[in-house]
C-alpha cells in the first residue's frame, strides 16, 4: 500500500478489519456462531446468512480491537478471547460503561481501555468516541454512554464507525467539526415489530446518506446487513438509494479488500 492509503475488509455484520502502513485493527467483529447456540429454537435463531469469512485465530498482528458496544455481534465470547490470545500485545477499546462485560466476554483486565463520549485515546492510532444512539442514548449510572462510535485518525484519513446507531440531534455537527472523510454507517433500518421483540434498529439508507451530506462526508460504507434474517435488508433497495446519493460508496463484499486513499476514492 502506498503510505496514504488504508485497506478495508468487511467481516460481515458491524466488523471491519482496517489496515494501514503502520496499523491493523479490527472493529465489532463477531466471528463464531455464539448467537446460533445461544437462540437455538428461539424466535429469532441468529443462523448466519453467510459464513464466518476468517477464523479469530488467524487475525494476527493486530494493534488494537475495538468494540463499539455490548451486544454480542459487536462484543462476541467466541471471537474476543481468541484474538486475545494471538495478539498478546494489542489493546481493546471499549466503552468504560461495559468494563465488566467487556472482562466477561474475554477481554483481559490488563489490556482492557475504556473510553466515554467525547474522550480521545492517543496509543498509536488516535481514536475519539462519539455516543451513538441504538435507538436511545443510552448511559449507565455514572452517566457514561453504554452506545459508542469511533473516529479513528490514519495519520489525517479520519474514518467513523457509528456501531449501532440512529440519526439524533448534535451528531451532525459532532461529525463536521471533527472531520470525517469516511463512514461506515449500519443501514438495516428499525421499525415496531422489530423493537416490540427487543431488536433494536439503526439508520435507513437515506439517513446514512443525510447524515454524511449534512456532515461533509464523502465516503459511505454500508454495513450491518446480510448477517441475520430477521435483521438485514437487501442490498439492492441500498445501491438504489446510493446510486442516487451523489456520494462516493462502497457497497462491501465479504472477501474483498478495499483501497481508501485521501481522495475518498477506493478500488477493490
Amino acid at each position: 500500500m502506498a503510505e496514504d492509503e488504508i485497506r478495508l475488509s468487511w467481516l460481515g455484520q458491524a466488523g471491519f478489519l482496517i489496515e494501514s502502513d503502520d496499523a491493523r485493527i479490527v472493529i465489532d467483529p463477531y466471528l463464531s456462531d455464539s448467537l446460533a447456540e445461544k437462540y437455538a429454537g428461539k424466535k429469532f435463531p441468529h443462523v448466519r446468512m453467510q459464513p464466518v469469512p476468517i477464523q479469530p485465530a488467524e487475525l494476527r498482528g493486530l494493534s488494537m480491537v475495538l468494540c463499539t458496544h455490548g451486544h454480542s455481534d459487536h462484543m462476541d465470547s467466541g471471537t474476543l478471547p481468541v484474538l486475545s490470545e494471538a495478539n498478546r500485545d494489542c489493546i481493546f477499546v471499549c466503552p468504560a460503561a461495559e468494563r465488566e462485560k467487556a472482562l466477561g466476554r474475554g477481554v483481559p483486565s490488563g489490556r482492557f481501555a475504556g473510553i466515554d463520549d467525547g474522550e480521545i485515546m492517543d496509543a498509536g492510532i488516535r481514536v475519539t468516541a462519539v455516543a451513538s444512539a441504538h435507538e436511545d442514548l443510552a448511559k449507565d449510572a455514572q452517566g457514561r454512554s453504554l452506545y459508542l462510535g469511533y473516529v479513528i485518525d490514519f495519520g489525517g484519513y479520519r474514518i467513523y464507525h457509528s456501531g449501532d446507531c440512529i440519526p439524533y440531534e448534535g451528531l451532525t455537527e459532532k461529525l463536521r467539526a471533527i472531520g470525517v472523510d469516511a463512514a461506515l454507517l449500519p443501514v438495516n433500518g428499525r421499525d415496531s415489530f422489530r423493537t416490540e421483540n427487543g431488536v433494536l434498529g439503526n439508520f435507513t439508507t437515506a439517513e446514512a446518506v443525510k447524515l454524511c451530506r449534512e456532515a461533509g462526508i464523502g465516503l459511505m460504507i454500508p454495513h450491518h446487513f446480510g448477517m441475520f434474517d430477521f435483521n438485514t435488508v437487501d442490498p439492492g433497495r441500498i445501491e438504489d438509494v446510493l446510486s442516487d446519493s451523489g456520494l462516493n460508496y462502497i457497497i462491501p463484499v465479504i472477501g474483498q479488500s478495499y483501497i481508501i486513499n485521501n481522495s475518498s476514492k477506493a478500488e477493490t
